[in-house]
């Protein structure tokens, strides 16, 4: 493994720009492979087709996000995550693409990068490292590393704003109905049920529903054009968007803004930079300690702002933490914290991003989460849900403490507390404790048992009583979720059907445009 020690020669003069926070998905993807929309597309519609002119704009043992609880603060320790994304060219450089444009500014934090703005232009020398691209840009002429998820095809539908990739409808609602977006704000995204086709979500409003998303079923057609309704027809999408951005023409309302998005994280500091020396870490601002360890905000290379997370010594052995963390290193989901770097001699230091927020601990009893309603926490927990799956990390986060008397007791399941049996069937135990925490907003689980107790009582048969203000059907749930026997509680996947399906109303998966 390369140690950046090399790279640390920033200039102090290179100011550091806080990328924002916000627990919300919706970044564009950053690796492509050609234009969908532009393959096999004929330059002529058969039929009739509006002529508009073409529009172009240019949790992991070691913490975890304000959607998944950290061990160190003494909450919830089960960790969620998923799986790894690989390099879409492994044979060429751009998979015939020449020209990338910026979707982001970036600010260099190593000498070998380059510092760009939204708009700039690139051509890309070396796409073989993976996350970091050799680039050259057109704007100034220099060459350096770029992070490839802040870039994209230029005149590639990936280079619209409005264009959100891969993104499930659910997940466009919450984006669409985040306090401040107006009706007529809209996104388009692949669509999750028919190859091909594209889903043009909007902001609405209606008396009966009040702020509401209408999904309208963008399709192709074999000549290579696009409509919604088929009396109007557009041989490009960026064509079809400019053409609702001045006519509702059937659609609930008129596209009037683009949906907001949020800058993302990059895959790791920099190009190489995973193991660090220490020197290159400040530690600025203690956030909290737990049985693992301390929490700190502090800053890498003078450059970036990052969150520090020491272990304590003989909690795990150096070749453990690291067989560990390059596991942890290949893992991304959009709810998951990103594992920066480490520093692999004790005092042993895991370099994460630095969530403002903190944990969810901390957000749901003094951050903006005590005032959600249970529509929202259902919501959240489906969200935590997402990531749950077949989670490789949750095993390893109970093992690096499993012979300390932190242990965390209230959240394993018996057969894995007393045991050592770690399976899924034990993380869907955790999950419902984790359910109890967010409807109570972030009660500790138990409340005045000590560890012995709940462990003897639990092994007797006691449950948890459904928390005053939730539902009867949604303690159901929790009840499911700590049956004694681990086959006899349900799927991740039948949980997250139950949470997204909660506080649904029935209505058609798409809206048909009026006036057909």
């Amino acid at each position: 493994m390369g140690c950046v020690k090399s790279k640390e020669d920033k200039s102090p003069t290179q100011k550091y720009r806080p990328d924002p926070t916000n627990p919300t998905p919706g970044s564009h993807m950053g690796l492509y492979g050609p234009d969908p929309t532009q393959m096999g597309q004929s330059p002529a519609l058969k039929g009739p087709t509006n002529n508009y002119n073409s529009r172009t704009t240019g949790l992991t043992p070691f913490g975890g996000s304000s959607s998944v609880i950290t061990p160190f603060g003494g909450a919830a320790s089960s960790s969620f995550s998923t799986v790894a994304v690989s390099n879409p060219f492994p044979g060429g450089v751009t998979g015939g693409v020449t020209f990338f444009v910026a979707l982001y500014d970036y600010e260099a934090r190593t000498s070998d990068d380059l510092s760009f703005k939204k708009g700039d232009r690139f051509q890309i020398i070396n796409n073989t490292e993976g996350d970091w691209w050799e680039a050259r840009s057109i704007n100034t002429g220099q060459k350096g590393y770029i992070p490839s998820n802040y870039v994209a095809p230029a005149d590639s539908i990936q280079a619209e704003e409005w264009y959100f990739g891969k993104m499930g409808r659910k997940d466009a609602e919450r984006l669409l109905l985040v306090p401040g977006n107006q009706r007529g704000t809209f996104l388009v995204r692949e669509s999750e049920t028919t190859k091909g086709a594209y889903s043009l979500s909007i902001r609405d409003w209606d008396e009966m529903k009040g702020d509401n998303v209408k999904h309208y079923k963008i399709r192709k057609l074999d000549s290579g054009g696009y409509y919604i309704t088929t009396r109007a027809q557009f041989d490009t999408l960026q064509k079809l968007v400019k053409h609702y951005t001045e006519h509702a023409d059937g659609l609930c309302y008129r596209l009037t803004t683009v949906c907001p998005t949020v800058k993302p994280q990059t895959q790791g500091l920099a190009k190489d930079a995973w193991e660090i020396p220490r020197e290159s870490l400040r530690l600025e601002l203690k956030l909290g300690q737990g049985c693992f360890g301390e929490v700190w905000m502090g800053t890498w290379n003078g450059t970036t702002k990052v969150a520090i997370k020491t272990l304590k010594p003989g909690t795990m052995s150096p070749e453990a933490f690291l067989q560990e963390a390059q596991i942890m290193k290949k893992l991304r989901h959009d709810k998951l914290v990103p594992l920066y770097a480490v520093v692999s001699e004790e005092p042993i230091y895991i370099v994460t991003e630095y969530m403002g927020k903190g944990s969810l601990l901390d957000f749901l009893k003094e951050g903006e989460g005590k005032y959600l309603k249970l529509p929202q926490l259902v919501d959240m927990a489906a969200q935590v849900r997402e990531k749950t799956e077949h989670d490789p990390l949750n095993v390893a986060a109970y093992r690096i403490d499993i012979d300390s008397t932190a242990f965390p007791i209230k959240w394993t399941a018996p057969e894995a507390a007393l045991y050592g049996r770690f399976t899924i069937k034990s993380d869907v135990w955790s999950f419902g404790i984790l359910l109890t925490e967010l409807v109570t907003k972030g009660r500790v689980p138990y409340p005045g048992m000590v560890n012995r107790e709940v462990l003897e009582q639990v092994e007797r048969g006691y449950r948890m009583p459904c928390p005053q203000g939730c539902p009867e059907s949604l303690h159901e749930m929790m009840r499911l979720c700590w049956k004694k026997e681990p086959d006899e509680r349900p799927t991740f996947e039948y949980i997250q059907s139950f949470l997204e399906d909660y506080f649904t109303a029935t209505e058609p998966q798409y809206q048909p445009g009026d006036n057909l």
